[in-house]
């Protein structure tokens, strides 16, 4: 099945990749056009994995990271129209000549078929099929058994809008069977996939990068810090921790470990306890002896990724020990201070090696649509050209066009 979803792939990429940046951008109009026609559809699809969650005795907060609505719907649409109003990231790049004579143009250009293996999240399914066609790319999905029926449902949608835009179906397949053994056989799919992206919690993403024999561009969990400067506004600080950790805490932008300045502690934390009653706080030694009815935190908490509505906290006495914190906890994510230091803030953005830092602002902001790239296609946590939220720019690969008039060397 994998191997003939693939062939089938690279057979609609040959169309799609040259294809005019028009036409790319009509099919993403249609596309958007057909999931706010088709919602009623979508929405039944969603509600069978909605209820089978419940069943399964799945947390609220991860039940919400799968529910679609018709607001949500609307919203999906409406980052295809996003990426749609982007400029085409092919045949942009630089042209340059040698003393020789060569004339050597390097361009952007499609990778080619890109496999995505992901969880939970519907919208997921949209924003990646959008990125690819945009991209010229072709796209083979890989959705997990919580939320099969609402991808099965998007795509289908997807695949009858494309087609009336005159490019091939196959530009944007699903695999319907969501064993383990589908995963498996996308990851040593070599040859057939040029690209495997994993996006999801800690365990598939190690699954992917640990067994694929496709190359991966690894998206990262995240375990995001907000460190609190002794200079800081705590009005400020208490509206960012709040907004980083509640607004959604399913999420992989969601602050899930909060360090304090031992000077502003005292204030902060009573003030941060009362402002988020249903958050469990869990707390080191000095945070104890002021918050004393918190649970304590062990060292592993400090490393987790909770989803949930808990939250590490531990107190520190400068940024320069915040950092090292950071960096040691950190899964390399998003991660803010909050202060009114230059100094302190200019320490931070520059020894914390993470792909998104913040000064004064949420560590929710770490997404493709609010950096302008009109959706994501995941949020790559490695030190390869995609770096952060990824948008077209980071689903095209280079090509050198060299021009002569009968050079030899």
């Amino acid at each position: 099945m994998i191997k003939e979803k693939c062939a089938r792939a690279k057979e609609a990429f040959k169309t799609l990749s040259v294809s005019s940046g028009q036409i790319r951008n009509n099919a993403l109009v249609k596309m958007a056009e057909a999931l706010k026609n088709e919602y009623a559809y979508i929405l039944s699809e969603n509600q069978k994995d909605v209820a089978t969650a419940h069943k399964k005795g799945i947390s609220e907060v991860m039940v919400d990271r799968l529910r679609l609505t018709q607001e949500r719907i609307f919203a999906i649409s409406a980052s295809i129209l996003k990426v749609c109003a982007l400029p085409d990231p092919l045949g942009k790049g630089s042209i340059w000549t040698r003393p020789n004579g060569l004339t050597i143009q390097k361009v952007q250009v499609p990778i080619g078929v890109i496999g995505i293996i992901y969880e939970s999240r519907p919208n997921v399914t949209a924003d990646a099929a959008a990125l690819c066609v945009k991209s010229g790319n072709a796209v083979i999905l890989r959705g997990g058994s919580e939320a099969i029926h609402s991808n099965i449902a998007i795509v289908n949608v997807l695949r009858k809008a494309i087609e009336a835009a005159a490019l091939p179906a196959d530009c944007i397949q699903i695999i319907e069977d969501t064993a383990r053994d589908t995963a498996v056989a996308l990851m040593k799919a070599r040859g057939d996939i040029d690209l495997l992206i994993p996006r999801g919690g800690k365990a598939l993403i190690k699954t992917v990068t640990e067994n694929s024999s496709v190359p991966v561009i690894e998206t990262g969990a995240g375990n995001c810090h907000i460190y609190v400067d002794e200079s800081a506004d705590l009005e400020m600080a208490l509206n960012i921790i709040d907004n980083a950790k509640n607004s959604r805490p399913s999420v992989c932008n969601a602050a899930e470990s909060l360090l304090i300045h031992r000077a502003v502690a005292k204030s902060l934390l009573p003030a941060l306890q009362k402002r988020m009653p249903k958050v469990e706080l869990r707390g080191c030694p000095e945070t104890l002896k002021i918050l004393p009815d918190i649970t304590p935190a062990t060292e592993e908490d400090f490393y987790t990724e909770y989803n949930d509505y808990i939250l590490s906290v531990k107190i520190v006495s400068d940024v320069k020990e915040a950092v090292a914190h950071i960096n040691e906890h950190s899964t390399k994510h998003s991660d803010a201070v909050i202060t009114n230091s230059t100094a302190a803030a200019d320490y931070f953005t520059a020894n914390v090696d993470s792909a998104a830092v913040y000064v004064n602002a949420s560590t929710r902001f770490t997404d493709g649509e609010e950096f302008g790239f009109g959706a994501e296609i995941g949020i790559s946590t490695q030190k390869m050209h995609a770096r952060g939220p990824m948008g077209l720019d980071e689903l095209t690969t280079i090509k050198y066009k060299i021009i002569g008039s009968g050079q030899i060397r």
